[in-house]
């Protein structure tokens, strides 16, 4: 395995992946390619970043944006550019979320009563309203894990420990594609530090 992006472009012109990393980014962008074409809308990629466990601002995501969309077509963001530059991403733990104590503190400086949890209308307050807002798309994409539909509100502890489960995964899949790549590394270095000794005693000959 290695950490950039061997992509494969057979006759369909369909990218496949190489590795572990590869199929994990794949398949969030795939649910948001309705068109089956490899390629989505710009304003899905925010939640395509959010979905992998990634927590970016929102200058974060134009960063994304303008460095993956298509030039020719503006408004999508093809594949073929996003898969390279969010295994990079990922490798170099960009975008990487807060620790599973800071959430918790935050999560409790809003709870005053200490009842462990928020009502459905304090957290959409302060994920709408407050801050760096999310938009209602990204917002709803949200709530389908975070509300509890039985209380109606937001057990934040067990929602934290939800999170956690996605960021630990993909960031630790990208650590394992990284370590493999810097072993195969490893006999080419060596061999090129081999030739370059060889090559430079035999000059002084």
């Amino acid at each position: 395995m290695t950490s950039k992006s061997r992509l494969t472009a057979p006759r369909d012109d369909k990218i496949h992946a190489n590795n572990d990393l590869e199929k994990k980014i794949m398949e969030a962008f795939e649910v948001f390619d309705h068109s089956a074409k490899q390629v989505v809308d710009v304003r899905e990629v925010g939640t395509i970043l959010r979905s992998l466990g990634c927590c970016p601002t929102e200058a974060e995501v134009q960063e994304v944006i303008l460095a993956t969309e298509n030039k020719e077509v503006t408004g999508n963001v093809p594949l073929h550019t996003f898969l390279p530059y969010m295994c990079k991403a990922l490798i170099e733990h960009r975008y990487y979320p807060a620790s599973a104590e800071m959430l918790l503190a935050a999560f409790r400086y809003f709870d005053t009563e200490g009842r462990g949890y928020l009502t459905k209308e304090r957290f959409t307050q302060l994920m709408l309203e407050e801050g760096e807002p999310f938009t209602q798309e990204e917002f709803d994409e949200m709530m389908q894990t975070a509300l509890d539909p039985v209380t109606d509100t937001i057990t934040y502890e067990y929602y934290i420990n939800q999170l956690m489960v996605a960021q630990k995964d993909v960031y630790d899949i990208a650590d394992v594609v990284e370590e493999e790549r810097k072993k195969q590394d490893v006999p080419q270095q060596k061999k090129k530090r081999a030739s370059s000794l060889l090559r430079s005693t035999t000059m002084m000959l």
